[in-house]
């Protein structure tokens, strides 16, 4: 049996979210839509999906809340998400990534095959994330190093977050890897 990718768009702009979900539809995507947050919330909680696509400025819940509301339930909080911008500001780019969205696009910017390929890349992507053990063999060497908090702690800006290691599998390469230190 094949298994049927999941997809949750959620947007205000009734134009923008029918634009992706018609054509997440149009390739087999099981989609289902919310009008902001608390709509994208409810669904979640009913069908975890396999990518999530959000505006940001909606009404009731932004695309901000929503991620940190998945960001601290562990069954949601692996979900890539994807930003869809109308405005393609700087400062929300810099927030989405620092809250760990795959993707800022911007809409005007973005075709509907434009954001297939995307959701396609990111459900093949091999990328994984790994807890920093401040008792391990090397920790405090790494920390030292890298000039990271012994307990590997996130700095101040980025309060209650943990360092970790991000790696990413290159192509067609079974044991080597890209690797980025990050929060969580």
């Amino acid at each position: 049996m094949e298994s049927v990718t999941k997809i949750i768009v959620v947007d205000d702009d009734v134009n923008t979210r029918s634009l992706y979900a018609d054509a997440f539809r149009a390739v087999n995507f099981n989609v289902r839509e919310g009008q902001d947050g608390l709509d994208g919330l409810k669904m979640v909680n009913e069908d975890i999906p396999n990518v999530i696509v959000t505006g940001i400025i909606m009404p009731r819940m932004d695309g901000f809340a929503f991620v940190e509301e998945l960001k601290k339930n562990i069954a949601t909080a692996h979900i890539p998400v994807i930003f869809i911008s109308h405005l393609g500001r700087e400062e929300d780019e810099k927030r989405a990534k620092e809250l760990g969205v795959k993707a800022f696009l911007v809409r005007d910017m973005t075709s509907p095959r434009d954001m297939i390929e995307r959701v396609n890349n990111l459900l093949t992507s091999k990328e994984y994330i790994l807890a920093l053990d401040p008792f391990g063999f090397d920790a405090s060497k790494f920390a030292d190093d890298f000039k990271l908090n012994p307990d590997f702690v996130c700095p101040e800006e980025k309060a209650g977050g943990r360092v970790v290691l991000k790696l990413r599998k290159r192509d067609g390469d079974n044991k080597h890897f890209d690797a980025e230190i990050t929060c969580a």
